[in-house]
This record gives C-alpha cells, sequence and structure tokens, in this order.
C-alpha cells in the first residue's frame, strides 16, 4: 500500500537567525542543519521562509542615508539582499532542497523533495506575508515563525522593565495593539502587520519563538506546548 505523504509545514526563518548582526554562528547553523534533516528524515516535509534581517536593514538605512528613496525602492533592496540568505540556506540542504528559491508564494511547485526555500517576492511586506501566502497555497493551517525573540511582550522590553510576555492572543488583539496597520521597510516586529491581516482572514495559527532554540522548535512542529507566543483566529 503506498504511503500517504505528510501535509507541508511551513516556518518562517528570520534573517537574524541565518546571520545575526554578530556575524555567522557556524556551530548553530550546524545544529540547524542536523536539526533539519533530522526531521525530513523521518518523513517531514518543510518549508523554509528565509528573511533578510539585519543584513538587509543595513542595506535598507544606508540607501536612506545617502539619499530619499521610496519605501518601494527600499523594499525591493530588502528583497534582493534575503535572496542571498536563502540562496545561502539552501545549500546547507544540498541534495534534500528543491534546487530553485522559490520567489512567488502562489504558485505550487510538484517536488519530490523534502525541502522547499522561498524568499522575498514584493515589496509592501515582510516574508511574514510570504509564509502566510504560502500556507495558503499548500493548505497548511499554521506558520511557525523564528525570530531572535523568545516571544511577543505587551510593550518593548528593552524599554519598559515592567514589560508583559503574551503566551496567547486572537489576531484583533493582536493587531490592535502590538503591529498596527501600516507596513514600513525595515521595521522589527514580531509579525508583519500586513501578513497578520492576511492570516486573520484565513483563519490561521501563528506560533512565534525564539529561532536558535531548537528544543522549543522541536516542541512547536510536534504540536506540544513551548515557549513562545501563539497567535490564534
Amino acid at each position: 500500500m503506498a504511503t500517504t505523504k505528510k501535509e507541508w509545514k511551513i516556518i518562517s526563518v528570520g534573517g537574524s537567525i541565518i546571520i545575526p548582526q554578530t556575524g555567522f554562528d557556524i556551530k548553530f547553523l550546524k545544529k540547524f542543519r542536523r536539526f533539519i534533516l533530522d526531521r525530513v528524515g523521518k518523513g517531514e516535509r518543510l518549508i523554509l521562509v528565509v528573511g533578510g534581517g539585519d543584513t538587509a536593514r543595513r542595506y535598507q538605512q544606508a540607501l536612506q542615508a545617502v539619499a530619499n528613496f521610496s519605501n518601494e525602492e527600499r523594499d525591493w533592496m530588502g528583497i534582493h539582499a534575503l535572496k542571498v540568505n536563502a540562496h545561502f540556506v539552501r545549500l546547507l540542504f544540498r541534495e534534500r532542497a528543491y534546487d530553485e528559491i522559490v520567489l512567488d508564494p502562489t504558485k505550487r511547485v510538484r517536488t519530490d523533495k523534502s525541502i522547499i526555500v522561498a524568499a522575498g517576492w514584493r515589496p509592501g511586506h515582510s516574508t511574514d506575508y510570504d509564509a502566510v501566502l504560502l500556507a495558503q497555497t499548500y493548505g497548511a493551517k499554521e506558520v511557525i515563525n523564528l525570530s531572535n525573540i523568545e516571544c511577543v511582550y505587551d510593550k518593548d522590553p528593552n524599554k519598559f522593565l515592567n514589560a508583559k510576555k503574551i503566551k496567547t492572543m486572537d489576531w484583533k488583539s493582536f493587531r490592535r495593539e502590538i503591529v498596527g496597520n501600516k507596513w514600513l521597510p525595515g521595521k522589527h516586529l514580531p509579525f508583519d502587520p500586513v501578513a497578520s491581516q492576511l492570516a486573520q482572514k484565513l483563519r490561521l495559527t501563528v506560533s512565534i519563538l525564539k529561532g536558535t532554540n531548537l528544543t522549543e522548535l522541536r516542541k512547536a512542529l510536534d504540536g506540544e506546548a513551548f515557549r513562545g507566543t501563539v497567535i490564534r483566529p
């Protein structure tokens, strides 16, 4: 009897996880590579949507420092920068990954590979939005968002000592109280406002957790309670 392939799982990998401000963390990247290969070795199928992180923001900030550029132009700069991150991630998985970077999240690719790597598509949003579109395209009900923060706070913990961790939240509250509705290139938010609007419409669940904590990522992928924030319909 033929076995049924598992559903695709969508993981949005923040650029800060791939290359933080301090530079490549080779020790972590080796662990991350082994972790992902172990998951797909057990039959899982993963779509990794790679962000630009600090690399993209540095290019965008430099542009704006030199002259006045539009949001669209700065977005395109970020998209081109994060494609380098995406190619790097695809190469980490070599023969286990689909041999092209997916740029259009609305078109489903046919592949026997267990890993698909996606990058930015169009201006006006971050790769969080691409991850939500991929969830829609591949019929996934959840996006796991790997960030450089452990969870969502009710206010900036770097500015407010009394900032409180949020374990779970609905989309209406998240958009009203945390991210708002407007996208600005390079703005650092727990989840893109434009992506949040679509995720709410699609009734997706988004889990936000620290991307370098592979123990918590395993729990999230396995449907167990994990240290982080869950945003639900």
